[in-house]
């Protein structure tokens, strides 16, 4: 039981929406949550810690950056039935719209070698 009220606690936010809303479309780091929901960095990665510690997200290690995605194990998941009603909630939603319009011409800002950020699309 406790697992399910985690699932439902993680998608009570609307930031955390919006971030599933992107990874349902492909995976993100965290750098580009930020740039796409004009939100903190701060803010990004904790809506990504808590939807990762509620199952939902899978995260990998990339140089300096942590990349995010949907949960591989979600296809014979209760969880799957749910991540599938957010989207299909969210769908038409001028927000959500907007943020998948975002997403697809986001790059990927990577880490400062000189304390400036460079643009690199695709990886970090």
């Amino acid at each position: 039981m406790r697992d399910v009220i985690k699932v439902f606690k993680a998608l009570s936010d609307e930031t955390r929406l919006r971030v599933l809303n992107l990874l349902s479309l492909r995976e993100c780091c965290v750098c580009e949550v930020v740039q796409i929901l004009g939100i903190s960095q701060t803010r990004a990665s904790r809506s990504l810690s808590q939807l990762y510690d509620a199952g939902l997200l899978d995260r990998r290690s990339e140089g300096l950056w942590i990349i995010y995605s949907l949960t591989p194990g979600l296809v014979d998941d209760y969880r799957k039935l749910i991540v599938k009603a957010v989207g299909e909630a969210l769908a038409g939603n001028p927000i959500a719209d907007k943020d998948r319009k975002r997403l697809a011409v986001s790059e990927r800002l990577c880490p400062p070698a000189d304390g400036k950020p460079s643009r690199s699309p695709g990886k970090c």
